[in-house]
């Protein structure tokens, strides 16, 4: 595989992969790097991409497991760190942009299970169908389906609770 088809299959999703690895890592500057460090990865493995029916989400699954690899990892204490720099340094920016809507519930979908938030990322945000996220997080598409309907009720109840908030 050339650079120009290398370029041309994998940059389109770029984006997708970015805001996956932002959802699980919270830090600006891990999810890029993350990112790039999967690029990386499938560059070197770039004679074997034409073998995956579909790169895109052996891509995300690969983004997703990187991130969740680096969360466990030794290094996990300095992410934590980075967490909390990225958090206290971002809170005045985050309180401003609270009003937004879209905000609120991305900051809801930060304190949801790892799956669910996940599971909700993919479908409602990235669009994919049960099928593709099943086959991304080695589950079934029941598991999944469940998944996303407890994230969506914890979502909308938290939306209900912080816009009925104060009223009588």
């Amino acid at each position: 595989m050339e650079k120009s088809e290398f370029i041309t299959l994998i940059m389109p999703f770029k984006d997708k992969l970015y805001r996956l690895a932002k959802r699980i890592l919270v830090s600006k500057d891990e999810a890029e790097d993350a990112v790039q460090e999967v690029f990386l990865k499938l560059w070197n493995g770039k004679q074997n991409i034409e073998n995956y029916k579909n790169p895109e989400a052996f891509a995300i699954t690969m983004t997703k497991n990187y991130c969740l690899d680096r969360l466990k990892s030794k290094q996990a204490s300095n992410l934590k760190i980075v967490h909390n720099n990225y958090q206290t340094s971002e809170n005045i920016e985050k309180k401003i942009e609270a009003n937004d809507g879209v905000e609120i519930v991305f900051k809801i979908m930060e304190t949801l299970p790892e799956q669910q938030r996940i599971v909700l990322q993919l479908r409602d945000v990235e669009q994919f169908e049960f099928s593709e996220i099943a086959q991304m997080l080695d589950s079934n598409e029941t598991a999944i389906r469940v998944a996303l309907s407890r994230a969506r009720k914890t979502v909308r109840d938290a939306m209900i609770k912080n816009y009925n908030y104060g009223i009588s």
